[in-house]
């Protein structure tokens, strides 16, 4: 309950007016808590309580006579009757006595409205179940009302750059992503960008968790392969690898795939829409296809036979595959701003390579028709891919000169196609020799590069260096069975090592970020684009009005003070301006 005097009407000069305010009997003495009046530019408003003593004072001049009588009267009735006596006096200033400090009113329901709502568009339930809660636990309206103004003081700036700049439900579109992004994977945000959230603060944790961090799954389960791939062929059975080997990397691998699978499936239901710009972002999209590549090197490397693990698991990883193939390679084909001339990037890799692991599987499991479907489909679209990175026609953005991670998944494809290959022939016949000599040739294109790995920063896309190797070093073990000797063994040997100290360098690179020094996972910008790219102009504009105001203004302070200057110039007219808060120049 509030009385409000009109805006327009004052209060009768040098007078104190008791006002007692009758509360419901069934209230609580409890429920009692001291008010106090303030303004919020319409009137006087008073809040409920039992009594609150209002002081108005005129300045000397005024000619008032003074009045020291008290009077009890009703709050709605007669301080209007006042008021409208005491419209021909000045302006008066308002002394407001209250029991107690307006600080420590309504401190619960301060804490719940004064919540940070900047990343409520990215969460799932848009803050709605933190509201219930918070009227669950007994907040009134009052308190409310009496932190309005607090709550609008934290929150005004963020809130009208959000009304500002306001997007609607959709996704940007691929083109956008172009616009607004930089790097070889569209990972940071261009200058003239301006995020939809606060650069200069950590966001959620959820939020810096991105689906690329599968890759270290995609790393640690290749191992599980490889050394299970040493143990059983023929070409290394001099080294007598220990089973053991093989059990720790796959149950290390089956950990890891179950923190990041649980961690990525809370961002699912508390930022599902971060996780849906990053399905719509022409480079994220490709590692959705990690987790179920993954799963079927766990499956493929697991301590037990393969063929006697059940047909139904390898149904069940490979249907999400078809589905993500459906998706992707249609809009390959259909044109437009996902054309494959637009899109293509080193990462295209994954969207291809998971029909060859699942070919290989399906091989060793008896599944020789499913097996060689799967291949045709990451065979065609393969070449399509191989060509348009190599050609690089004049509609696609160009690649960065240095060498990136994502480079060496050039080198995965034709590695898992020429092992697929010859599970399902039965032998490493020409077919998977010819792939197995790209997948060389491409390794040692790479590694004779040295000069270009100087200078790259450490992140996720580090884990691209694992599996390609991997891939490379299992594919020569299997060639060394079919073309043995003294080359081709130290060969498999060479490549399985290095595959080893690559995994376990990255790994120990990827520790030491994430818990020593923290960075491993950095605000991730390139979910954070407009949708609308001309609200970045506003926003520029709006930094140098700013900055213009602060340096005009230091100006005239610096002039109006004690120190002297050879140069004067006249003060700029200030021009308040109430939405924003600040005083700008006329």
């Amino acid at each position: 309950m509030a009385s409000t005097v009109p805006h327009g009407d004052r209060v009768d000069a040098q007078e104190v007016y008791s006002i007692p305010i009758t509360e419901p009997s069934s209230r609580s003495p409890s429920m009692q808590d001291s008010a106090y009046v303030y303004s919020d530019g319409n009137g006087i408003r008073v809040s409920p309580l039992n009594e609150v003593k209002i002081d108005v004072h005129l300045p000397d001049d005024a000619g008032v006579p003074a009045n020291d009588t008290t009077k009890e009267t009703d709050p709605v009735l007669n301080i209007s009757e006042e008021a409208k006596l005491a419209r021909h006096h000045p302006e008066p200033t308002l002394t407001v006595m209250s029991e107690e400090p307006p600080l420590q009113q309504g401190a619960l329901a301060r804490s719940d409205s004064a919540r940070d709502r900047r990343f409520d568009q990215f969460k799932t339930f848009a803050g709605r179940l933190e509201r219930q809660i918070s009227s669950l636990r007994g907040g009134s309206s009052h308190h409310h009302t009496a932190d309005n103004n607090e709550t609008a003081d934290n929150n005004n700036e963020s809130r009208s750059s959000d009304e500002e700049y306001t997007d609607d439900d959709e996704v940007p579109t691929a083109d956008r992503y172009f616009a607004a992004l930089e790097g070889p994977e569209l990972e940071t945000l261009r200058p003239t960008e301006v995020p939809v959230l606060p650069e200069d603060e950590t966001w959620p944790f959820l939020l810096r968790f991105p689906i690329s961090a599968f890759g270290m799954c995609m790393g640690v389960s290749s191992q599980a392969m490889l050394w299970k791939t040493l143990e059983e062929e023929h070409s290394t059975a001099f080294l007598h690898v220990n089973p053991d080997v093989n059990d720790a990397f796959w149950w290390f691998s089956v950990a890891l795939m179950g923190l990041v699978s649980a961690t990525y499936l809370l961002k699912v239901v508390f930022y599902f829409e971060a996780v849906r710009r990053e399905f719509h972002h022409p480079i994220r999209v490709n590692f959705f296809f990690a987790p179920w590549i993954a799963c079927l090197f766990l499956v493929k490397g697991i301590p037990a036979p393969v063929w006697t693990v059940h047909h139904v698991v390898w149904y069940a990883l490979m249907a999400p595959l078809l589905a993500l193939d459906l998706k992707v390679y249609g809009q390959w084909m259909s044109g437009g701003e996902w054309r494959l001339s637009r899109v293509a990037n080193p990462t295209s890799h994954l969207a291809v390579v998971g029909n060859f692991v699942g070919a290989l599987l399906g091989a060793r499991m008896g599944l020789r028709e499913a097996a060689l479907f799967f291949f045709a489909v990451g065979l065609v679209h393969y070449a399509v891919l191989f060509v348009t990175l190599y050609q690089r026609l004049p509609t696609n953005v160009p690649l960065p000169k240095e060498l990136h991670p994502v480079f060496f998944l050039f080198i995965a494809t034709p590695s898992v196609a020429s092992v697929a290959w010859a599970r399902i022939c039965g032998g490493f016949g020409h077919g998977a020799k010819v792939a197995y000599y790209i997948s060389l040739f491409l390794y040692l294109s790479l590694a004779v590069r040295v000069k270009f790995f100087r200078g790259v920063r450490f992140s996720l896309a580090w884990w691209a260096y694992t599996f390609p190797v991997t891939s490379a070093a299992i594919a020569t073990a299997v060639f060394a069975t079919e073309v043995e000797n003294a080359l081709t063994r130290a060969m498999a040997v060479t490549l399985a090592g290095v595959a080893s100290v690559t995994v376990v360098g990255v790994l120990a690179a990827t520790v030491y970020h994430a818990f020593v020094r923290g960075d491993l996972f950095p605000n991730d910008v390139s979910i954070a684009i407009r949708r609308r790219p001309r609200a970045r102009f506003g926003k520029i504009l709006a930094r140098l009005r700013t900055s213009s105001a602060d340096l005009k203004e230091l100006v005239v302070s610096r002039h109006g003070g004690s120190e002297t200057s050879s140069v004067s110039e006249p003060p700029t007219p200030m021009v308040y301006d109430g939405r924003r808060g600040r005083a700008e120049p006329s």
